[in-house]
């Protein structure tokens, strides 16, 4: 018996020995490195891995430096894809892909490289590695571009928003850095004036005044450069360019008038109306109301009828000409003698603005001067 036991244990040591490992279940590691089309590493990329056996779906995503790494994936042929990020994936955007991508026991490594991928497209499309290099630095300066007018827009926003609530200070600080950020942008020095113009009007110091009109005055200047320049070297014209540029030399105007340079807002106001007719007689308009302000009433004159002949609807031009022309009414006895062309002048408004806000006013001078409201074809109404 002794002998016999001894047999059977020795069979089952041996068939202990020789069993093979049936309940241990074979996998593999997957690793790989995800570079973009600069060679930069992706950043929590998402690499997604399907069995094309059973269609179990591994998910992983890389670390800063564009690694991703994985344990326990069943040996067989995968798809695999590239996502930029979480949302990409959601939005189904795929970078790039590698089918029956064999995975075995062990160790397998699979990289994503968008740069090599390119180059290798592009050979097959017959690129050279020259021109492949100047698509992709186009791509990355366009990307650039596109960057940096999110950023500006968004100042630009700011800035008005800050201006609107009467924060002019704030609104300079917000432009000031936009232009450090682009210099060549004609919008933002013209909107960087514009805060400096409005600011003029809230500064109680006669000197920081000046200082602030003075700023505005060179930055408009800058953007009529800016833009005149853009405008020489385009090949093809666009008949808004020259619009934008009558309203930045309008608001020069204004900026340079309020700084007591008249000679220079007549000139500005002057270009204004030479780009842009259709705007001509508010340009002209702005020149007379400088000229009054500034006691040159004939000059004045002449530019209100500059603007009555670009827009003979403009009623307050007939007005302030008339007005003009009551500081040359001469006394003949008792009785006041207007010069010829005043009657009609206030007239022609009552006719265009028979309830207007300088209605009364109009009418009140013709009295003074004995003359009969006449708003129509020789009709005539009786001055109270």
């Amino acid at each position: 018996m002794k002998k016999h036991f001894a047999v059977f244990v020795l069979v089952l040591a041996m068939l202990a020995l020789c069993a093979p490992l049936g309940f241990a279940q074979a996998s593999a590691t997957v690793k790989g490195v995800c570079k973009d089309a600069q060679g930069n590493p992706f950043p929590d990329a998402i690499v997604i891995y399907v069995n094309q056996n059973n269609g179990q779906k591994y998910q992983l995503k890389t670390n800063k430096k564009g690694e991703y790494f994985s344990l326990g994936l069943t040996a067989g042929s995968y798809n695999v894809t590239l996502y930029k990020n979480a949302d990409d994936l959601k939005a189904n955007k795929e970078l790039t892909h590698a089918n029956n991508f064999p995975v075995a026991l062990g160790e397998d490594t699979l990289d994503f490289d968008m740069k090599k991928e390119q180059e290798k497209a592009a050979a097959g499309q017959g690129i050279s590695p020259e021109e492949l290099k100047k698509r992709q630095e186009q791509i990355e300066k366009q990307q650039k571009e596109s960057g940096t007018i999110k950023t500006l827009n968004e100042k630009i926003v700011a800035a008005n928003t800050a201006a609107k609530g009467g924060d002019y200070d704030g609104a300079i600080s917000i432009l000031t850095e936009a232009t450090q950020m682009d210099a060549t942008r004609d919008i933002l020095w013209a909107q960087l004036a514009d805060a400096y113009r409005g600011s003029a009007t809230k500064q109680t110091d006669p000197a920081e005044k000046t200082k602030r009109l003075q700023e505005s005055v060179t930055d408009y200047q800058k953007a009529i450069e800016i833009k005149q320049k853009n405008v020489d070297a385009a090949t093809k014209k666009d008949p808004e360019d020259n619009k934008r540029l009558a309203a930045y030399y309008n608001n020069l105007g204004e900026a340079s008038a309020k700084a007591g340079k008249v000679d220079d807002a007549l000139k500005a106001y002057t270009q204004a109306a030479q780009l842009n007719p259709e705007g001509a007689a508010s340009y002209y308009y702005n020149a007379g109301a400088v000229l009054t302000n500034a006691g040159k009433v004939d000059a004045a004159n002449e530019a209100f009828d500059k603007c009555i002949a670009a827009d003979p609807t403009k009623a307050d031009a007939y007005y302030q000409k008339g007005l003009n022309m009551m500081g040359k009414v001469t006394l003949q006895g008792d009785k006041m003698v207007a010069a010829p062309g005043t009657a009609e002048a206030f007239n022609k408004y009552l006719e265009l603005a028979p309830t207007g806000p300088n209605a009364q006013n109009a009418k009140d001078m013709l009295a003074q001067i004995g003359a009969p409201v006449q708003t129509s074809l020789g009709k005539k109404k009786a001055t109270k």
